[in-house]
């Protein structure tokens, strides 16, 4: 078979399956292929369920379909296809580690088995009974399976009592401890204004706390993972989970500075680290006139400050 007409029944087989129009199209047709791996010398019955990354679905079209995509392009499949067919319940993420954090580069996808032995009937007979029953049970698919994901997320209690659901993985734990650990012990009665989370949205953001005190940020821009108030002193708390991503350095202070500047408040710049052994990693890059807690130890602060202790710095 030609790589266009499998192609052309992979974008088919996206339509019946109900996926938006956004997305019946080639890249998403050759994720789904990907995840059969199905080349164009193998019929649908063929068809098998590897787990395989972004960059190998990318690898694998360019070798079985002559699809060359730019390096760069790999947030779209990610975002524009891959995250369509989990929510449709046709694929699995992190099936081997469901605990994965999002931004992992070990990051897999898996197709569905249901969804599986629905396609590998595809161009027989019992293929359109078998595509209505799946259609059938689909949505609750799609929520059984984001229950499960759901599991493994790291709950966060914010304002009022209201709880939030950060991705699972060691970042977000972090933070977790940051919220629960740092700010009761040294931002006492502190006002929580903000929790990152690299899931996108499942984060928190106090817009009006923050445009009282005269910061106006972009939820785009590169903030930092946690911002507490301390109304009593009136200080900014601007706290980085150091996990995978560097620490407050020279360079992270400026964009810091320049991001949270025009409030009064004074800004107290803090690394967040969940060991001494991470702490090492980075202590080289740390800036002075910020602060470091390590979860490990949490009624402790290391002040990388040169004439004064935890406090802002003018």
């Amino acid at each position: 078979m030609s790589k266009e007409t499998r192609l052309k029944e992979a974008r088919v087989i996206l339509q019946e399956l109900g996926l938006p129009s956004g997305q019946q199209n080639d890249r998403t047709a050759l994720c789904l292929l990907a995840l059969l791996n199905l080349t164009p010398d193998k019929k649908w019955s063929q068809s098998l369920s590897p787990m395989i990354g972004i960059t190998p679905i990318m690898n694998w079209a360019r070798k079985h379909y002559d699809r060359e995509y730019a390096p760069n392009t790999r947030e779209t499949f990610r975002r524009q296809s891959m995250h369509q067919l989990i929510e449709a319940g046709g694929c699995l993420y992190n099936p081997d580690e469901p605990g994965r954090p999002v931004n992992s580069p070990k990051a897999v996808y898996q197709i569905a088995p249901e969804l599986l032995s629905v396609l590998r009937a595809y161009s027989t007979p019992a293929y359109k009974k078998n595509l209505r029953t799946y259609l059938s049970i689909k949505k609750s698919l799609a929520e059984k399976y984001a229950k499960h994901r759901e599991i493994v997320r790291v709950p966060l209690k914010v304002k009022d009592g209201h709880e939030i659901n950060l991705s699972a993985g060691e970042h977000s734990t972090l933070i977790k401890q940051i919220v629960e650990e740092f700010a009761p012990r040294f931002v006492p009665k502190g006002q929580l204004l903000y929790v990152g989370d690299t899931g996108d949205k499942h984060g928190y953001f106090d817009v009006d706390t923050l445009k009282q005190l005269d910061v106006a940020l972009d939820r785009h821009a590169k903030l930092p993972d946690v911002v507490i108030y301390s109304i009593e002193k009136k200080w900014l708390f601007l706290v980085e989970s150091v996990t995978s991503h560097g620490p407050v350095d020279p360079k992270r202070q400026a964009e810091l500075e320049r991001l949270f500047g025009e409030s009064p408040a004074g800004l107290v710049y803090v690394s967040a680290f969940p060991s001494r052994k991470h702490f090492l990693k980075y202590m080289k890059n740390i800036a002075w006139e910020t602060e470091v807690w390590i979860a490990d130890a949490p009624s402790h602060m290391i002040h990388f400050n040169g004439d004064k202790f935890l406090g802002p710095y003018k």
